[in-house]
Parts: structure tokens; sequence; C-alpha cells
């Protein structure tokens, strides 16, 4: 079964960033566009890069070319798509380049500056806020969970490796097999248990 791909027709973002576009508010559209689809991208930016400045220097110009690009945007993709293309350009060019000799953002326009700071601000301090409840939330937890996410997330081993380690190297292959696939589902259910947790401390 090939995949559907979403319509920009249907999509009540997009229609209205389209309506923008056609009335020839470029300004708008990107203002709205950054607004809209903003922390998204810092979103992805920031775990995508290897740090916090490169991913603010990586969105700003990725504001910068939106504001230029829109002006001959034919439509042929979502501008959602269009964003995460010239993310990926953004964050090509930051890691090709030395900081100090990266290009900031020049736009003349202070309501697209300002949108692109505000959506960073908000958006990393929504991230460091949830950061924070997750790190309190790992604390809590016992120290095979513990173990478990450090090994997992922070370090990348496999389920076999983390196997290892929890049962110590006398284990037996089959005990080690049997292990890995216990770590797995338990994996799944402390994730979504950590989410729901997390979920409920970040309403209050």
């Amino acid at each position: 079964m090939s995949a559907v791909t979403p319509d920009p027709a249907r999509d009540d973002r997009e229609v209205g960033l389209r309506d923008l576009l056609a009335r020839g508010d470029v300004d708008g559209a990107t203002e709205r566009t950054i607004r809209t689809y903003g922390p998204e991208l810092v979103g992805w930016l920031c775990s995508t890069l290897p740090s916090e400045a490169d991913a603010y220097d990586a969105f700003s110009w990725l504001c910068e070319q939106l504001w230029r690009s829109l002006r001959g945007f034919d439509g042929r993709c979502s501008i959602r798509t269009w964003c995460y293309m010239l993310g990926r350009a953004a964050a090509s060019r930051v890691r090709s380049a030395p900081r100090h000799q990266r290009e900031v953002l020049v736009s003349e326009l202070p309501s697209i500056v300002h949108a692109c700071d505000d959506v960073w601000n908000t958006t990393k301090a929504g991230a460091r806020r949830a950061e924070d409840v997750y790190a309190q939330l790992r604390r809590e937890l016992g120290d095979e969970d513990q173990t478990l996410l450090v090994l997992r997330v922070d370090r990348g081993l496999n389920w076999a490796e983390i196997a290892l380690v929890l049962l110590g190297e006398q284990a037996e292959a089959d005990a080690v097999k049997k292990k890995a696939a216990t770590l797995r589902k338990q994996f799944e259910r402390l994730k979504e248990r950590l989410k729901e947790l997390a979920a409920e401390r970040l309403k209050d």
C-alpha cells in the first residue's frame, strides 16, 4: 500500500497561508508560517544539530530564506514541507561553516525577526521545562528502569548489550536473549508511563 500524502487544500493552516500568498501578503504569510510551524521546526533542529547555538543559527537562516522564497513559492508541496526542506538546507549550512563565519538573520521586517525570536524563546522555554520534568521523573524510577533508560536512550546500546549489562558477564546466551526481549517490552511500557506522568505534571 502506498503512503497517503496529506492534501494541503484540506489543511486549514495551509489554506490560510495560501490565501495570504494569493493576496500578495508575503510578509504576513511568512510571519504566520513561522508561528504555525516554527515550534516543531525548532524541536527538530535542536534534536539534529550538536548545540542550541547551532539550532538557533539554523532557525534564523530558515526564517530569512522562508521570507525570500515564498515570493516565488509554486505550491507543488505544502508550505510545511517547504519549511522542512529549508530547514535541512539550513542545518547543512550550519554544519559546514564555523559559527563566526555564519550569516545572521538580516530581514528588514521587524515582525519577522520578532516572530523568529518569539517562537525560539517560547519553544525552548517549554522544552527546558519538559526536560526538567523528565529528569525529575527519571530520578524517581527504580535502579533497573533508570539504567535501562540511560543505556538505551543516552548511550544507544542494543537490547542484547543492555541485557548483558544487567545480567552480568556469566549470563548464558539464552538468558541474554530472553532478557533482551523482556527489556524491549519493559522499555515501551516505561516510555508510555513517563509520557503520561510528564503530561500530568506539565499541566500544573
